[in-house]
């Protein structure tokens, strides 16, 4: 019997990262005709609408009521349908602030799952962020969405060694890892010199960061690692062929937050990192012809839409990601960077070491990662010269660069989104059978002493663990620009 999927989540026009994910988690599903029935979006909104089909509900996110007015229309939905539902909420601290209206403080998502489970409903519930050293407050949220829902979805393994660790003890019976889903998991959907001909941008290699830009991106590293690059590596010639372009806007609610305080501040610092950089650069609308010939950094400002956003990717010869929050635990960014075949320079954020590394120990400094799919350095100041160094590496050895591509692209393509959708309805089917299964009335044991199975794993793993340090740089060599 086909699931009914009901995603409670912020959806576009809202511009969130987490609806974008939803939007392509819908999508994907739309695919399983035989496995899905319908689908439905409950959007957490802040006047961001209007919005269209699949969301057919709205929730005020600032309004406990109409939270619970949610709960209510779902469970009354799901009644009238002789298919299960399964509803997956996207949690995340921010978007569930408590009735004082503190972001952060709110538990409008465990009372959703609470409710929604002793209704019957399968529950599941993707967190977005699960932090090493959570407050009070974070850490009873979280092990009250175990308590109150059928399962943790996390989209990466280290996630889940977090939830079982002492800090959350989590079983991990209750714990799923699904990989973060990727757009466009081939290179050859799109020709790179065309794309890069159709932006002006021929004959340049391309260097970009892509997303909504906020103070924890980072970027300000990553403008001041770009302009030491250009100084100590490139000839002035060598220099009119690179061209680096952040393409997006500020959240919006950064720019609303205190007025515009932060805002401003951001600003400030945004121009400090120019100066320091002394690049040429410019901001535009949209790109074309003769932008990149007399600048070395293009601020792409507007909102992407699909189309483009794919097309830059495709465009691209490396990614910047300078991201401070080394606890994240995903970003579509990165995953549709591996997707599309093309590499990255990246923060030591925990989803980076799991793509780029494979979860292996990292030690400081610049490193080359886990079977060559990019490069991690430590986040903020010392970003700013392992990420010139990085750039050097990348552009001044095409051959390793090309081999690199192939490497994150056979690790992106396992994370397709029809992959990960197929995995959560596999996941599901797992839920409910797992419902229905009676123990038997013999003897309930209990454990007394430590589990000499899990001791056993610890050791495995510390064993397991290696260090991997970067091969020795060869001297840059004058590049072809015809080449790239």
């Amino acid at each position: 019997m086909p699931y009914n999927i009901r995603i409670v989540s912020t959806y576009p026009p809202r511009r969130c990262g987490i609806g974008t994910f939803s939007r392509d988690l819908a999508t994907a599903l739309s695919h399983f005709t035989a496995e899905v029935g319908y689908i439905r979006v409950a959007a957490i909104d802040q006047k961001h609408g209007p919005y269209d089909i699949p969301v057919d509900l709205i929730i005020d996110q600032r309004n406990p009521v109409s939270w619970r007015d949610a709960v209510t229309h779902i469970c009354s939905r799901a009644s009238q349908s002789t298919s299960p539902t399964a509803v997956t909420l996207q949690h995340e601290f921010g978007l569930d602030p408590d009735a004082e209206g503190n972001d952060g403080m709110g538990d409008n998502f465990v009372s959703m799952a609470k409710t929604l489970r002793a209704k019957g409903l399968i529950t599941v519930v993707y967190l977005h962020t699960v932090l090493d050293e959570p407050n009070p407050h974070q850490k009873a949220t979280i092990q009250a969405l175990a308590k109150h829902s059928d399962g943790l979805i996390v989209t990466t393994e280290s996630a889940i060694q977090i939830l079982e660790s002492d800090t959350y003890s989590i079983p991990h019976a209750k714990l799923k890892h699904i990989d973060h889903g990727i757009r466009m998991h081939h290179p050859s959907h799109f020709d790179r010199l065309a794309l890069k001909k159709k932006y002006g941008l021929e004959n340049h290699f391309l260097i970009t960061t892509l997303g909504l830009l906020s103070p924890g991106k980072g970027v300000t590293y990553a403008i001041r690692a770009y302009g030491r690059f250009l100084r100590e590596s490139c000839t002035e010639e060598q220099r009119k062929r690179v061209v680096y372009v952040i393409s997006g806007q500020c959240h919006p609610e950064f720019i609303k937050a205190e007025g515009g305080k932060y805002y401003d501040e951001f600003q400030a610092q945004m121009a400090a990192a120019l100066e320091e950089a002394q690049v040429r650069w410019r901001r535009v609308q949209e790109l074309g012809p003769g932008d990149a010939d007399d600048y070395d950094l293009i601020f792409l400002d507007s909102f992407l839409d699909e189309s483009t956003l794919l097309e830059l990717y495709g465009a691209t010869n490396v990614m910047l990601l300078p991201y401070l929050n080394m606890q994240q635990i995903s970003s579509g960014i990165l995953a549709d960077t591996l997707g599309s075949g093309r590499v990255a320079i990246t923060t030591k954020f925990r989803y980076a070491r799991e793509l780029i590394h494979s979860n292996k120990q990292c030690p400081a400094g610049l490193l080359i990662g886990r079977y060559a799919r990019g490069i991690l350095v430590d986040p903020e100041e010392s970003s700013v010269q392992q990420t010139a160094q990085a750039l050097d590496y990348l552009v001044f050895n095409e051959s390793k660069r090309l081999i690199m591509e192939k490497q994150a692209h056979q690790r992106g393509y396992q994370m397709s989104w029809n992959n990960s959708a197929w995995a959560l309805l596999q996941y599901l089917d797992f839920v409910r059978e797992k419902r229905e299964i009676r123990t038997g009335r013999g003897f309930k044991f209990t454990r007394s002493k430590p589990s000499k199975l899990d001791v056993h794993k610890r050791r495995s793993r510390a064993a397991a663990r290696t260090v991997e340090t970067v091969p020795p740089q060869p001297e840059p060599k004058p590049s072809d620009p015809s080449r790239v």
